[in-house]
């Protein structure tokens, strides 16, 4: 028998952006089914897993800092670094709308739930050429994304405590019901009993997150004029398949936009205890290691350096004749940059642990270098350069690094260094000093030094390979969240957030994302949603 129940609200998604609108939804008065696909234990989705940064526009952090942001010249930035098509006025709209509120939207709205940040603004995705943020935004929530979930999951629980929500976990949502011309609700399965859920509701938003955690999709949409690896890691959510965008797409006419855009990492390595196929876990790489080929020899002419442009450093990875690329660097490098995106390897920020945080920032992040020694193959470490090439050798069982051409090209690096810094001639030693120039990135980055620096050892090799993450695009919609069919009309009761969403519009940054916009708009989408909700429309 098909139990059935009724709701004002049906959200379909248990991750940052479906808990905010639930959250918003019940504050508002109204009652809400919320149905996830995953355990109680593992509610929250991809934000559960999340590190936690926002990029965020004129914040009373920023002019502590004496940063001088303001929404126009982040706009600026924005549309310049996506390349968003000026013609897609829906990406267009979200941007400015991000731009503009999501200081008031997500940041003030944060610290009334309780929320707080760490006290430093960090400068990511400048750009290869000074084109991507022009000043310093990305917001640390201190707690990680971990937090979020946690305390909005919390208000959730007290704001539906009068039996106005349930919470359907291990639900697949198999599609939309539509009567009369109007949409009536949603069709779930209970993938643990195989029995039927009907779902009565005149709104149902969407937030079951992207398209990329499945690779046939992810390999489906992959631009024809892009190169793509051979083989990739996955970083997003296995639930999120794009299977509910088709479903709306055929019988809504809804549009998928920007299917083809994504925000995957250039550099990770499986994880060691995986929590599904393929998991993938992604690093922030080091800016001082050198980036090698598979044969060792270094990628260029222009050296592969993270913090600059993201998206083209997953271009330069997947075009490489193998699916791994190398870090190559020793373990005092290792010891303050190396570091693995996410709550889970980030305990000191997301147990809140600050006098902790403050010691390994000041003296190295030993704990996690011994950390991946111990548990990761792809983590290599040897005294010196012949044994380190050896055991990259034994990894990909081939005879692809040669020492004496590996030791070579360390000396010619080092060599630069034999004259104080008379000798510099590198554009990765550029990059590395104007990145040491801003306080908290200093904190994070080594000085330039040879890799044979006495003392500095022992040698660390990691391989490397491209993970997938984040969809760019997703289906369109408008300012209040509404999904628009193909003559750009809203589909009465059908609303979309996060990054089902395209994390707004359906591709709102474009081809490349200013870094940290993500949760963000998991919430400026969100409360969009749930307002529009609340006042009829």
């Amino acid at each position: 028998m098909t139990e059935e129940i009724a709701a004002d609200v049906v959200v379909v998604g248990g991750g940052l952006a479906g808990i905010v609108t639930a959250l918003e939804c019940l504050r508002a008065g109204m009652s809400v089914t919320l149905i996830d696909r995953d355990t109680r234990e593992r509610f929250g989705g991809l934000a559960r897993w999340a590190f936690g940064g926002m990029a965020l526009v004129g914040t009373p952090l920023q002019a502590r800092m004496k940063i001088p942001d303001n929404p126009e010249i982040a706009l600026r930035d924005w549309l310049r670094f996506g390349e968003v098509d000026p013609g897609d006025s829906c990406s267009v709209a979200w941007a400015r709308n991000y731009v503009e509120r999501a200081r008031s939207e997500v940041y003030d709205w944060l610290l009334m739930e309780g929320i707080k940040f760490l006290p430093a603004v960090n400068w990511v995705e400048r750009g290869r050429f000074g084109e991507g943020n022009s000043l310093p935004r990305y917001h640390i929530v201190w707690g990680t994304a971990l937090e979020l979930v946690l305390r909005l999951g919390a208000a959730l629980e007290r704001a539906g405590a009068d039996n106005r929500l349930r919470v359907l976990q291990q639900h697949r949502v198999l599609g939309l019901d539509h009567a009369a011309g109007k949409l009536s609700g949603a069709v779930a399965l209970n993938e643990v009993s195989g029995s039927e859920v009907r779902l009565r509701a005149p709104v149902v938003v969407l937030a079951m997150g992207g398209i990329n955690g499945s690779h046939d999709e992810c390999r489906a949409n992959w631009p024809a004029d892009r190169p793509r690896p051979k083989t990739m890691l996955n970083g997003a959510h296995p639930f999120a398949d794009g299977k509910l965008h088709h479903h709306v797409a055929n019988r809504f006419d809804g549009q998928i936009v920007n299917a083809g855009e994504m925000w995957n990492y250039a550099a990770g390595f499986p994880h060691p205890f995986p929590h599904f196929e393929g998991h993938g876990l992604s690093t922030i790489p080091c800016k001082s290691a050198l980036w090698l080929d598979h044969r060792g020899e270094r990628i260029g002419p222009e050296p592969l350096v993270t913090g600059f442009d993201t998206n083209w450093l997953c271009r330069r990875v997947a075009e490489q004749e193998q699916p791994w690329t190398w870090q190559l660097l020793n373990w005092r490098i290792a010891a303050k940059e190396f570091a693995i995106s996410g709550s889970e390897h980030n305990p000191r920020i997301r147990d809140r642990q600050f006098l902790r945080l403050l010691g390994e920032t000041l003296f190295g992040n030993h704990r996690l270098v011994r950390q991946m020694q111990r548990e990761s193959p792809d983590f290599i470490v040897d005294e010196t350069l012949a044994g380190l090439a050896a055991k990259m050798n034994a990894l990909t069982c081939t005879h692809d690094i040669d020492a004496p051409r590996l030791q070579a090209l360390v000396d010619a690096f080092d060599a630069q260094f034999a004259n104080a810094n008379a000798l510099h001639n590198d554009d990765q030693i550029r990059r590395i000093l104007h990145a040491r120039q801003w306080r908290p990135d200093r904190l994070r980055t080594c000085k330039p030094a040879p890799l044979q620096q006495s003392g500095a050892g022992p040698f660390i090799a990691i391989r490397m390979q491209l993970v997938t993450r984040k969809s760019l695009g997703g289906l369109r919609t408008d300012l209040s969240s509404r999904v628009l069919d193909g003559t750009g009309a809203s589909i009465s009761g059908l609303y979309c957030v996060g990054e089902a969403a395209g994390f707004g519009g359906g591709g709102s940054n474009g081809k490349r994302s200013l870094e940290g916009t993500f949760l963000p708009a998991c919430i400026l989408t969100a409360r969009a949603a749930a307002r529009a909700i609340r006042s009829g429309g």
